[in-house]
Order: structure tokens, then sequence, then C-alpha cells
């Protein structure tokens, strides 16, 4: 399964992808009249950096991304700040504005090349004035805690912030913009992979005030976030730009890579393999512990007695209801164990392309029948650690982790099921 999910990851290279885009671009666009900036933020800037210093040599005034912590790699002609994520911290605020400045100071007669990945949502944070960066950091816990979805998460960060839901955009105009843009989301849609900086949003402050409606969380919520959503509902703030602006007019969104490339890519290496592939879904969304159960009643419907591989991708949510330690993935891996519970012949690897789950050193679980059987007789309870939400420690001791590193790309979610 290792080999079938690094075989993915290759498809879906932010090297490759960035280089091969701008062999074009430099071959149809030639020199801007004015300055050319790289702008990068996202887990996967620092990859995407390195390809274009390597195509831009000797054209390029200004080149500065911003990554998590733990992703970046050494360049020459790039700055490269790590910050925060997923909850956005002060490096994330101060590289942000250093962005905006270079932004709001560029010409008619100037370039920007936006390399966009996920985790740039929380990297590119530039609150409103009035919001300070604790409120944006309290606000994004209590959505993420709650089990909200990235549409959600994205659809309220958008309208507290400066700079997503096109407002980079508009701090660009008029000089030309080229954003290249990493899918992490399910669709591909501009406006909520790292809350579409340069992309039309055609959601309001009413529709970020009904998502903390949803969870409960106007009476949670900081004073400040809820003040300028308010007031934005009231018209007393203007709202993000939507595809009727003219700052659209100068910016070109290209998406390089996504979860449905590297879906294909995983098929075509478990082909190879010898197996007998099928992609189930590119849109496995919802809670983890409810999708894996899902996955598994898809599976196991299916005819045995032949060797197949089953591949599905996306990115699920979990309700924080425990004080454990985990990500969607781990606890994905542990639902399916426990649903696969002493049954031959099926196992499952879950993982995120970018080599990290949730605040863990995993990428994800490889898991089979065998694995909660195993924990069993050490001692462990799956059912307890799954109502603690503390995945990681039940696959630490009763095995099974897959640590990666970063690597480099994130397109979200990869499940990869073996049945023989």
């Amino acid at each position: 399964m290792e080999k079938i999910f690094f075989g993915a990851l290759r498809a879906v290279d932010p090297y490759l992808a960035t280089s091969r885009r701008l062999s074009e671009l430099v071959g149809t666009a030639g020199r801007p009249a004015g300055r050319l900036n790289i702008l990068g933020f996202g887990k996967a800037s620092a990859r995407m950096a390195q390809a274009a210093e390597e195509s831009l040599q000797g054209l390029v005034s200004t080149s500065i991304v911003i990554t998590k912590y733990g992703h970046s790699i050494p360049l020459k002609e790039t700055e490269i700040i790590e910050a925060g994520h997923p909850i956005p911290d002060l490096n994330g605020l101060k590289a942000t504005e250093r962005i905006r400045e270079i932004a709001l100071d560029s010409s008619a007669d100037d370039m920007n090349i936006c390399l966009i990945s996920g985790g740039g949502s929380a990297l590119l944070v530039s609150p409103l004035d009035g919001i300070s960066l604790e409120e944006k950091q309290e606000v994004t816990g209590l959505l993420l805690s709650a089990g909200a979805d990235i549409f959600e998460l994205n659809t309220v960060r958008k309208h507290i912030s400066a700079v997503k839901g096109g407002r980079l955009a508009e701090a660009l105009y008029p000089s030309k913009t080229v954003s290249l843009i990493l899918s992490d989301v399910i669709g591909d849609r501009l406006d909520v992979i790292a809350s579409g900086p340069t992309a039309p949003d055609e959601t309001t402050y009413l529709d970020a005030l009904n998502v903390l409606k949803r969870y409960g969380l106007t009476d949670k919520a900081p004073r400040g976030v809820l003040r300028i959503i308010e007031d934005g509902v009231e018209g007393r703030v203007p709202d993000t730009p939507s595809s009727d602006s003219e700052v659209f007019t100068r910016v070109d969104n290209i998406i390089i890579g996504s979860n449905r490339i590297a879906l294909g890519a995983a098929r075509q290496e478990a082909s190879a393999l010898g197996y007998s592939a099928e992609i189930l879904t590119e849109s496995l969304s919802g809670e983890a512990r409810e999708a894996a159960r899902w996955l598994c009643r898809e599976v196991l419907a299916r005819a045995g007695g032949k060797k197949a591989c089953y591949v599905s991708g996306g990115e699920t949510t979990v309700t924080v209801r425990g004080g454990g330690l985990g990500g969607r993935n781990l606890e994905f891996a542990l639902a399916f164990a426990m649903e696969i519970e002493g049954v031959d012949g099926v196992a499952l690897l879950s993982a995120g392309t970018d080599g990290t789950d949730g605040p863990t050193d995993a990428a994800g679980a490889v898991v089979d029948g065998e694995t909660v059987p195993r924990a069993r007789t050490l001692g462990l309870s799956p059912e307890r650690y799954l109502e603690e939400n503390d995945s990681y420690n039940f696959f630490k001791q009763a095995g099974g982790l897959l640590v990666t590193g970063p690597t480099g790309t994130n397109v979200m979610d990869l499940q990869i099921v073996l049945r023989w």
C-alpha cells in the first residue's frame, strides 16, 4: 500500500507541476515591463518556489513564501518564513503584512506569480482592523473543534481577513497576477483553496454569521469577530469582491495539481502491481469515523476472491469530544480497523498527502483485520481510544503509524484499501 501511496504523491509533486506551468508561461508572456514578484503561501509553497527560482532565473525582483513549521527547504533567492498551522500565529501575521506591502506597492507594469497550496488559509493571515490575531486564533479553534468543514471554516475566515476571499487580488490590482494552485479541497473550488485570496467570493457576511449560528458559536465567538461580521451583514463593512469586480480582469487562477490527479495515479500504480483497481469516490467527507464505516461497507459489499484495490480521496472532519491526540486520518483508520476486526484479506492505508495528520508526526495509519485483536491482547480498548479522540496513542502502542515526514505536497487525503 505504501508503494501505491507514494506513487500517487509523485503525480502531484509541486516542483514538477510548477516547473511545467512556468515553462509555458515564460514562453508566452515574456518578461514584464516592471517587477516580477513571487508570493507563496501553503504547505507546498517551498517546493513550488524552488521550481520558480529555477524557471525564472534572473527575472525575479522579490520572492517570499510562507509555509508550515518543518516544511521549508534551503533556497537561494527566496525568503521562506515558517508559521503556524492550522492555528495562525505571529510569524504568519508578520509575513503576510510583508506580502500585502508588496501587493499594495505594485503597479500596472508589474507581474505577480502567486504560489498557492493547502494550508494557506492559516499561513496567510491578516485580520481586518478591529480583530486581533488572538481573536482570529480563537474563532479558528472553535470552528475546528466543533467539526466545521473546510467550506464553512473558510466562509468565516474570508470575512474577517484583509487578504482572503479575493482581497489579496484587490491589493495587487492593477498589476497582472497569475496564481498557480495546488488544490486541497473537494471539487477544486478556487474560492475555497487557501480561502481564495485571488479568486472571486460569492459568499457573504450573512453566510459567515449563519456558520457561527449553525455550530452554536455566536455566544462563544470573540467580540471583535462577531462585531465585524454583524457590521458586514448590516452593510457597514464592504463584503468580499465577487466575480463582477474589475480586479479579476487582471488575474489568472490555474489549478496545477489536485486529489483527482493523485487518485488516478494511485489506480495506475495498483494496476501495475497486479491489482484490479477502482476509484470509489473523489469526495469523501463528513465525520471521519462515519466515513470509515461507509467505506468499509462499500468494500466488503464487493465480490471477494480476487486481488483488488479500492482508492478514495477527500477530506473528512473530526468533532473533538475527548482530550486525546490524533487527526482525521488516524481516527478514520481506527474506526475502519474496528469494522474489520478479525476479517481476513482486507487492509487500509489512510493518510494525508502532506505527511502530517492533525497535531502529530504521523501522516496516518495502516490497519488490517488483526490490528484490533492485537491491540486487545495488549490491554487496549479501541472503543475508549476512539471516544477520547486518541487515535495517535492507540496506534503508537498497537502499531500501524505511517510516518513519512513532510512530503512537500498537499492535495487532501488518500485512502487505499486492498483485498486479496
